[in-house]
């Protein structure tokens, strides 16, 4: 019997691989359909946020409209029923506010009892009568040429010369020479350095390499009359030849270059010690720095005289003895040293003051009065140092408290008065003349607070902050905007036989671009050469006679 064999059943294959794919691609499809539905409802929640939107912008579309009427309110304030600001000629300030000259709420700069009561705004306060023994053996010690009658004052009152746009930028400080009569020396805000023969008009160099930023004070040397010092907000004291135009660098307080306004130092207060042969400087952390006039290099360190991180804006020393040192700066004090003792608070004296102290001076001959000028429109008189210094012996209300763009007023003495009476200062406020708003520069008697005198000029429309008084002339300089004048006694014989050749000259040498630049420093130079215009359009001359690059307008 043949053996049997087993039939092998054929096993199908499985294609399980496919089948896992099947699997895996519906469920793939579930997912592709759950993001659909995701992304509809993520469309639908954006439409509706952006339909709430849309409905929230036509509800502020739908806001009342904009009523316009024809109401004044005052610029001030926002408040109806008054205005405030310039009309015509007249400045109105605003009734909410304290007035403007005196600082005192209750009454306008206008009806100001101190601007009615007395000649445009000065007013003396009460005299102290508290005088003793030193008073009087000073008095018969160090003033015996003092003459007990006042004489009678003489006062520039018309322009005699001048230089239109002189300067790149404005004028910060003024400086006659110690023997030439007739050279007049200028600082501006760009550090630039200008020498001026006034009787010569067209004869003038000014020097640009001298500082890189605002020149703030200078004085010249006391032994070499063609050397000036300066002080500049670069952080430099320099030393210049006013023939040569070279100038030294005696001090860098910035010799790495800008590292932030915290760190940069700038130099304000300038003076010289003619006895010790030291140049003092100020800087704007309060500190004083001595340098030798010999060495052109810095003695000993730097001292602390005012608050920490306030400004040194003044420094005077002592005509008569110059080992008093007179200071003064933006921590509201003005006070007195003495150089041989030199220390972080050994000042023999603060007087305090109500906001900065622009200057201080002691007076020229005597050296016995003090003279303040301070932000709080006020003029402070001490009449003697060796007497009470707690108040001053006069306050005056004057105008020249200012916002920017200006240079600080300062008062400054009358040199050839020997009753060291007569102070100049220029007004802030301008005053309606014919119907034109003009800034005069005030002569005042500080011993009575009266104005003296106030001059004018009806084509210069600027503010004068910057005046100084000749040391042996009548003569006074001024400094508005970028120009400079000269003026003189209108019935002074001299002045009345060449006035016909006096003559105000303009420069042009500044490029478009620059003067594009510099348009809010130049725009008041304009209005002076536009009136000038309108004059010869008219027919008439101006008192003096003005020219233009040595022709007639």
């Amino acid at each position: 019997m043949a053996p049997q064999t087993r039939r092998r059943m054929a096993v199908p294959n499985f294609l399980i691989e496919r089948e896992m794919d099947s699997e895996e691609s519906s469920s793939s499809e579930d997912e592709a359909e759950e993001q659909e539905l995701e992304a509809q409802d993520d469309e639908e929640e954006h439409e509706e946020e952006r339909q709430e939107e849309e409905a929230v912008e036509t509800k502020k579309r739908e806001k009342k409209p904009i009523t316009i009427t024809l109401k004044k309110v005052c610029k001030v304030c926002k408040r109806s029923g008054h205005q405030a600001g310039f009309q015509g000629a007249t400045y109105i300030d605003c009734p909410m506010k304290p007035c403007f000259l005196c600082k005192m709420p209750g009454h306008t700069t206008m009806s100001c009892p101190h601007r009615v009561a007395t000649e445009h705004g000065v007013l003396p306060a009460s005299t102290r009568n508290n005088r003793h023994s030193v008073d009087y053996v000073f008095k018969r010690q160090i003033r015996p040429n003092v003459p007990a009658i006042k004489p009678a004052f003489e006062i520039p009152d018309q322009v005699n010369c001048g230089v239109i746009r002189y300067h790149s930028r404005r004028v910060t400080c003024l400086e006659f020479h110690p023997t030439n009569n007739n050279i007049l020396l200028s600082g501006d805000k760009k550090g630039q350095l200008g020498v001026w023969d006034f009787n010569k008009v067209s004869e003038k160099t000014v020097y640009g390499n001298v500082h890189t930023c605002i020149l703030n004070n200078m004085r010249f040397s006391s032994v070499n009359n063609g050397t000036v010092y300066a002080a500049s907000s670069d952080g430099t004291v320099s030393c210049t030849d006013i023939e040569t135009g070279i100038s030294e660098s005696m001090m860098d307080l910035n010799p790495d270059g800008w590292h932030g306004p915290s760190s940069w130092r700038m130099l304000y207060g300038l003076d010289i010690n003619s006895e010790k042969g030291l140049v003092l400087a100020g800087d704007n952390f309060g500190l004083l720095y001595m340098l030798d006039t010999r060495t052109r290099g810095q003695t000993g360190g730097s001292i602390l005289i005012h608050k920490k991180g306030s400004k040194v804006v003044g420094l005077h020393c002592n005509p008569v003895q110059p080992e008093l040192l007179l200071s003064c700066g933006n921590d509201h004090f003005a006070r007195i040293w003495d150089i041989r003792k030199l220390e972080p608070g050994s000042s023999l004296c603060d007087l305090a003051h109500r906001r900065v102290v622009n200057s201080a001076y002691f007076s020229p001959q005597t050296g016995c009065k003090i003279l303040t000028t301070a932000q709080d429109n006020r003029i402070r008189v001490w009449d003697s140092i060796f007497g009470s210094l707690e108040s001053p012996s006069r306050e005056i209300v004057h105008s020249h408290d200012f916002n920017r763009h200006l240079t600080a007023f300062r008062a400054e003495w009358d040199p050839k008065d020997p009753s060291e009476s007569l102070v100049v200062i220029g007004r802030y406020i301008s005053e309606n003349y014919s119907g034109v708003a003009l800034h005069p520069i005030d002569f005042i008697d500080i011993s009575t607070g009266q104005l003296v005198a106030e001059v004018i000029d009806p084509n210069i429309t600027t503010i004068s902050p910057v005046n100084k008084l000749h040391p042996r002339e009548d003569v006074l300089a001024s400094g508005s905007s970028r120009s400079l004048f000269i003026w003189r006694p209108k019935d002074e014989p001299e002045f009345m036989q060449q006035k016909e050749e006096r003559k105000i000259i303009t420069c042009e040498k500044a490029e478009k671009n620059s003067r594009k630049k510099y348009e809010s420093d130049g725009s008041d130079d304009e209005v002076f050469i536009s009136n000038v215009k309108k004059l010869k359009g008219n027919g008439q001359k101006s008192k003096p006679e003005l020219k233009q690059k040595g022709r007639k307008l």
